[in-house]
Parts: structure tokens; C-alpha cells; sequence
């Protein structure tokens, strides 16, 4: 008899279906768990790549992308990369603006310059920025200079930040670790004036007065950007600032039983330079990671992730993992 087997789009759905819970205690009230298993499945579709991906670190993702009230692929908010095979959600600055509105305190904005436009700046004591769009570009190399703006209520002057295009282009090669891979390189630089113009709006955001929201998607596009693993504590994100790469890999939960509130993730690809689980080592470590999924103190995404921040599982692996959770007593 052949083995009929499932769509990615049906893998995925039936997957997140399963952890709609985690995904909902992550969410802020203004969103709803099946409106973010839709915008996921969505962003699913429409990236080949994304559909790649391995399912533990999409629905991660999805987890980081729910804590951080930002919704995907909707109005820039933030985005699913696909990272060799793993996803990782980016805020888009689009979110950071949105969230600073949502906190009331102050507003940001930010621009791009492109060649022909009229653009004046000075900082100093009376900082200003002039800028009349001309016939604009058609594409992120017909940019000269981005720019950010930052409003505290009630202030008489405005905090700016102005880099260059060659400026943006230093600071992504500093950091990143992926090469062509970067999200702000793919498909001809597709993503690289949104790149650039957030990386000036978090220079902004430091004088602006931030709420725990703001400051937590700071924090991850931080990390996203410089490929550094990281950890959402709460309302804390630890970022590893290890130089090798034995931090996490992948975005997954880890956390206590049915809680969200510690998430892990990565700009990194991950898993390649890990030694992969033998079947060996699985067998000996299966009743000890059993009795974590049985018990409650894990999940299979979160016990997954944890397990890759050391060694690579195969896929296999992975699905006898999942499977734990679905047996019955």
C-alpha cells in the first residue's frame, strides 16, 4: 500500500494546530492564536524556502514573534526567515515604530533617501532634517542615506540619527555571520533598505523612553541581526555573546510545563557544525527525555530545541519526540 504523505503546508498546520496553546499564552490579548497560525501559514506559502524549514523552529519562531505582539508579514510588523533550513522571526521596523505608538510616550519614524531627492540634516543644539522625495529609486543601491526620528511627548526638539548607505553596509558586514544567506541580502537585497532603516531606528530608540514591549523587540532585532542565539527570560532577552557556536540553535520554546515565558532562538543557520544525535546516543538519553515530555516539564518543541543547543537531531529524532506527547498512559 503507498504511504500517502502530507503536503508541507498540511505538515505544518497539523503541527501548530497541536501547540495552539503555547502559542496562545504567548499573545497579547489583541491577537488571537488563529489569527497568528493564519498569518504563519501565509508567510508559509508564499517562501519556498521557508518551506524547508525544519517545523520545530518555525513554530519558535512563531512563539518569539507572539511574545513580542508583532504580527507576521503584516504591515512590516516582522517577518519568517528562512536561515538553512531553520527559520527565525525579524521584527521589520515597521513593528518597533508600532510598538513605541502602542507604549504612548514618544514617536519614531524613519526614512530613506534616495538619489535626487532634496536631504538637508544638522545635529547640535537645534537638530533638524529636511528631506523632499524626488522621483525615488529602483533599488536599495539607489539609496544614499537613511534616517531616524525620535519625539519624546511634549519635547522640544527631536532626537536623529543619519547614516549612509556605505555606513549601513560596514555595519552589516561586521556582523554578519551567514554571508549572502543574511535576510537583507536575499533575492538582490530585496530586504536591504528595510535592513537599514531599522538598524538607524535602534539608535533612536536608545534615548527614547521604552516600555517592556519596545525594549524586548529592541533586544531580538539586535540579536537577530548580529546572528547571536538568544533567550527570552520574561521580560528579559539574554543575548549569548559567545564568539563561538555553542549557543542555541534554532528558535524553540523552553520553558516549564505549558508556559511560554522562556523562548529561545537565533539569526544563526545552526545544527551544521553540532555532531548529529547517533541512534545510540538517542536510545541512552530516550527514558530521561521520555519522562521530561510525559511529566509536563517540557514540550516536544522546547525539549527539541534544548537538545539541539548541543548536538543536531535528525529528523527522525524529532518525530519520535513528538510523538511522546501523544501517547497515552
Amino acid at each position: 500500500m503507498n504511504q500517502v504523505v502530507a503536503s508541507p503546508a498540511k505538515s505544518l498546520s497539523t503541527f501548530l494546530d497541536k501547540y495552539k496553546g503555547q502559542i496562545a499564552n504567548a499573545l497579547p490579548k489583541h491577537i488571537s492564536p488563529d489569527r497568528m497560525v493564519r498569518l504563519t501559514m501565509t508567510a508559509f506559502s508564499q517562501n519556498a524556502a521557508l518551506q524547508k524549514c525544519d517545523l520545530h523552529s518555525i513554530f519558535g519562531s512563531v512563539v518569539v514573534a507572539s511574545q513580542l505582539g508583532l504580527e507576521i508579514g503584516v504591515g512590516g510588523q516582522g517577518y519568517l526567515v528562512p536561515y538553512g533550513g531553520k527559520a527565525t522571526f525579524v521584527p521589520g521596523w515597521q513593528g518597533l515604530v508600532d510598538l513605541v505608538s502602542r507604549a504612548g510616550r514618544a514617536t519614531v519614524w524613519t526614512g530613506a533617501v534616495y538619489t535626487g531627492d532634496e536631504f538637508d540634516w544638522a545635529l547640535g543644539d537645534a537638530p533638524f532634517i529636511r528631506h523632499r522625495p524626488g522621483a525615488g529609486g529602483d533599488s536599495w543601491k539607489d539609496i544614499s542615506h537613511v534616517y531616524a526620528v525620535g519625539r519624546v511627548n511634549g519635547s522640544q526638539y527631536p532626537v536623529l540619527e543619519v547614516w549612509s548607505m556605505d555606513k549601513v553596509v560596514k555595519h552589516l558586514n561586521k556582523f554578519n555571520k551567514v554571508g549572502a544567506r543574511h535576510y537583507a541580502l536575499e533575492k538582490n537585497g530585496q530586504n536591504m533598505e528595510m535592513y537599514a532603516r531599522k538598524v538607524v531606528l535602534l539608535q533612536v530608540l536608545k534615548y527614547m523612553p521604552k516600555s517592556i514591549e519596545v525594549q524586548r523587540a529592541m533586544d531580538v532585532a539586535t540579536a537577530v541581526d548580529a546572528n547571536k542565539p538568544f533567550t527570552i527570560d520574561g521580560d528579559m532577552v539574554v543575548i549569548d555573546e559567545r564568539d563561538d557556536d555553542q549557543g542555541n540553535t534554532g528558535a524553540g520554546s523552553d520553558s516549564g510545563p505549558g508556559a511560554t515565558n522562556t523562548t529561545t532562538g537565533t539569526g544563526r543557520t545552526g545544527g551544521a557544525d553540532k555532531p548529529v544525535c547517533t541512534p545510540q546516543e538517542f536510545q541512552a538519553k530516550t527514558e530521561e527525555w521520555r519522562g521530561l515530555v510525559k511529566s509536563g516539564r517540557k514540550t516536544a518543541p522546547q525539549l527539541v530545541a534544548m537538545i539541539q543547543t548541543r548536538q543536531t537531531l535528525t529528523e527522525d529524532q524529532k518525530l519520535t519526540i513528538d510523538s511522546w506527547a501523544h501517547e497515552e498512559d
